[in-house]
Order: structure tokens, then sequence, then C-alpha cells
């Protein structure tokens, strides 16, 4: 057993952990797009997580969710923050839209919760003015960190109609699922919880993964991003998205977002010697505080 000084570690570890691990996302994109279809790589991907969580359920003898209305709540859930959101940002990617501007739309998720949280009011609707702040603080940054690429671009790196309503798509579809999951999701085992948003999401995605028509190339590169999207990104990011949803405030949960491009930035900048400039560099300063406003507890 872990001694509460390790757990309290641990609680506090989790958000960075999960936004080094979301981040990256457009890394593995960058690797396993030129090889698949987007939604028959994400088919692929659910299906994979699934017969990961299912060992490892059965050894441990985790319970499922207690009732019919809890796995509605959680299929619903996966529907909209794996098959809905990811399919979006993946198909707005294959169909041209560079990173940039992608997590430019998505990264609009944080002010989009605040606005809904402060219309419908309540316990989890009090988005105070100095989180208001920090909201648009951080996306001011993120505007910073991501405007080399929307300035410079790429052949292959534009907008159109059908790549912005992808992304439109997945920014409403995780916010929609970061919000319904706070509102009704009982709390339980993230590893039930996981698998059964999966297999709905697998439900969802397999029939429109059919209508493709590009084949999959099974290329190292290929097998190396479906591995750490299955147990980096899944197992463990999309794990981890739950309980913080489950234990903060929906508002502070999504203000994290803000943080992935900066992360991603820095990943690329290892990985790819993508340059970082001090344009990126201040972006990430102003990103970095004004989550810091928004996480930050009231005295």
């Amino acid at each position: 057993m872990q001694s509460p000084a390790s757990d309290n570690a641990w609680l506090r570890a989790m958000p960075w952990v999960f936004v080094l691990i979301w981040s990256t996302g457009f890394i593995v994109a960058r690797y396993g797009m030129p090889h698949a279809p987007p939604l028959s790589f994400l088919a692929m991907r659910y299906a994979l997580s699934i017969l990961c969580f299912l060992p490892w359920i059965l050894w441990a003898g985790v319970k499922w969710p207690a009732n019919r209305q809890q796995w509605l709540h959680l299929s619903v859930v996966g529907v909209l923050m794996h098959a809905g959101y990811l399919g979006g940002v993946w198909a707005a990617v294959k169909a041209g839209m560079g990173s940039g501007l992608s997590s430019l739309i998505v990264g609009l998720q944080p002010v989009l919760t605040a606005i809904w949280l402060s219309a419908v009011g309540g316990a989890q609707g009090q988005v105070s003015r100095r989180q208001w702040l920090g909201l648009l603080l951080g996306f001011a940054g993120l505007v910073l960190v991501v405007s080399r690429k929307l300035i410079e671009g790429s052949p292959g790196d534009q907008a159109n109609a059908e790549n912005l309503v992808y992304a439109v798509f997945a920014l409403f579809a995780i916010t929609a699922g970061t919000l319904y999951q706070k509102r009704f999701v009982q709390a339980c085992d993230v590893r039930t919880a996981n698998t059964v948003q999966l297999i709905a999401a697998f439900i969802v995605t397999l029939p429109l993964a059919l209508l493709e028509s590009e084949p999959m190339h099974y290329t190292g590169e290929f097998i190396g991003a479906m591995a750490w999207s299955v147990l980096g990104l899944t197992l463990g990011g999309s794990s981890l998205l739950y309980l913080l949803i489950q234990r903060g405030a929906a508002a502070s949960v999504a203000s994290l977002m803000y943080l992935v491009p900066p992360t991603t930035a820095v990943i690329a900048w290892l990985l790819f010697r993508e340059p970082i400039t001090p344009l990126t560099v201040a972006g990430i300063a102003v990103t970095a505080f004004g989550v810091s406003l928004v996480v930050r507890s009231p005295r």
C-alpha cells in the first residue's frame, strides 16, 4: 500500500504527467498519418486498447459500472471524447490542416467550458474573474506558440471548409464530453470506465472506417505510432483525463489543454529540431501563467 505522502505526490503530479502524455498526440499523428487513413487508424487503436484493458480488468477483479444508466453515460462520453474529438482532429489533419491551426481551434475548449459553466451557474459554474483572466491569457499564449506555424505554413498546411468543419466538430465534442462526464458519470474504476468508452467509440468509428478506401501500410513508423497510441495515449493519457475530470473542476481541467501545444512544441524541437523562437518561449510563459491563475486554489 502507498503512503498518504506518496498518494499526495502522485495527485500533484497527475496533471503534468497528463499534459506530457497528451502532448505527444500530434507527434504520433506525424508518424502514423502518412501510413493509414485516420478513422481506420483510430478504430484499430480502440480495438487494441480494449484488448489491453480486458485482461487487466479480469486479473484485478475490477467491478464494472453498476447499472445500465452509467453504461449509457460512459458510452456517450466515449463517443464524444474518443470518436468525436480524436476523429475530428485526425480527419482535419489528414484533410490538410496543420497542427498549429488545429491545436489553436481545439484550444478554444477552456473558454467554451467556462462560458457554459458561467451560463448554467451552480457549484461547478463559479468561474472567478481571476480564472477568466487566466483563460484569456492562456489562449493569448497559445496564439503566440503556434503563430510561427500559422504564418509560415507549408504546401499541405491549409484551412478549407472541410477541415475547418472537422476541427470545430472536434472542439465541440471534447467540450461537451468533458462537461457531460463531470455532470452525469459517477465515480467508478478508470479501467472499466475507459473500456466502456472505447467500446462505444469503436462501434461508432468502425462503420465509418470501412468507408475509407486508402490502405494501411504496416511500416515501422506505423507500428510505433500505433503502439504509443494504445499504451501511452489511451491507457495512460485517456485514463488520466478521466481521473482529472472526476476529481477537479471542469474549467480547471479544461485549462490544462492550453499547455498541450507548448509542450508539443518542445517535444518537436527535441525530436525533429523544429525551431523554438523567442515568440514561442514568450507564449509558453504566458500560457503557463494563465493556467496557473485558473488552477490555483482560492485563498
